[in-house]
């Protein structure tokens, strides 16, 4: 029996366990930033537009990277605007809102509604990027020297995924509950694709779970997530494909994503697609 949160989740097109299901909703009401782990294509980042659209909020996201910096992360000012008002005015206030630029924390703090937040591979940033964070996870507060403190409108809810490329701090851990997320297994891949993929064929459906789930046992660089399941069904049915190993090869590139992988895969795949002939 599903839960309310899975539910929610559900009718926004996120399959979620009782498990983040619960912890998400402990997320929400103790109004706490929830960390996400785990690798690449488990769901960490969809869960965020599925938890703003199934609480009626705005979704804000931050894409880290190396060298990320306040202006990108916080705010910046409108200088060209400030310029030309200093002009016309020399006692201009021009450190006011009216010139403040938000990025995506600042404009989560200043959302009238309320937004989820989706802080996307945490890990990718550097240690000081996350001393920055600290502050803002805290108190869901933000200084700005020369203006003021900008603090929370309404909380948002602070969704942060890691892919695991490095260790994230234990300070910023201790803010945050937690979910460590692992390949689904095959009932779950299925209903997932089930789910956005409706019109495929049960049959064609279950190869193509059964044999993404191979892959992932095989050394690869680069498995395929559960974006790459979908893409291969719903190639399928763009294609008006036939299940054998002859489609399959040519339509590899919709799950593999690399060339050493692609040598891997082709290697071992007459015996799966088609292990009676």
């Amino acid at each position: 029996m599903l839960t309310g949160m899975q539910e929610r989740l559900q009718g926004a097109g996120y399959i979620a366990s009782s498990e983040l299901a619960t912890i998400v909703e402990l997320a929400v009401a103790l109004k706490r930033p929830l960390l996400l782990e785990g690798p690449a294509g488990v769901g960490k980042t969809s869960l965020a537009p599925a938890l703003a659209e199934s609480l009626g909020r705005e979704l804000v996201r931050l894409q880290c990277y190396e060298g990320l910096d306040a202006a990108h992360a916080l705010y910046d000012w409108n200088y060209h605007k400030q310029l030309a008002d200093l002009t016309r005015h020399r006692d201009a206030d021009v450190f006011s809102e009216s010139y403040l630029l938000p990025r995506p924390l600042v404009k989560a703090l200043l959302s009238s509604t309320g937004a989820v937040l989706l802080i996307d591979e945490v890990d990718r940033a550097d240690e000081g990027f996350e001393a920055l964070l600290l502050e803002f996870l805290a108190d869901f507060q933000v200084t700005v020297p020369e203006w003021r403190t900008v603090a929370a409108v309404v909380e948002p809810v602070v969704i942060l995924t890691s892919n695991r490329t490095r260790l994230l701090s234990d300070a910023l851990r201790r803010r945050c509950l937690y979910h460590s997320f692992d390949w689904p297994d095959y009932e779950q891949e299925r209903a997932v694709l089930r789910l956005h993929v409706p019109d495929l064929a049960d049959d064609v459906g279950d190869s193509i779970v059964r044999l993404v789930q191979a892959m992932r046992t095989w050394d690869l660089q680069k498995p395929p997530g559960l974006a790459e399941t979908l893409d291969w069904g719903r190639a399928y049915l763009a294609a008006r494909g036939e299940w054998t190993t002859a489609w399959v090869q040519r339509t590899l590139g919709c799950v593999i994503k690399d060339s050493l992988d692609l040598d891997t895969v082709r290697a071992r795949l007459a015996q799966l697609v088609e292990p009676d002939t």
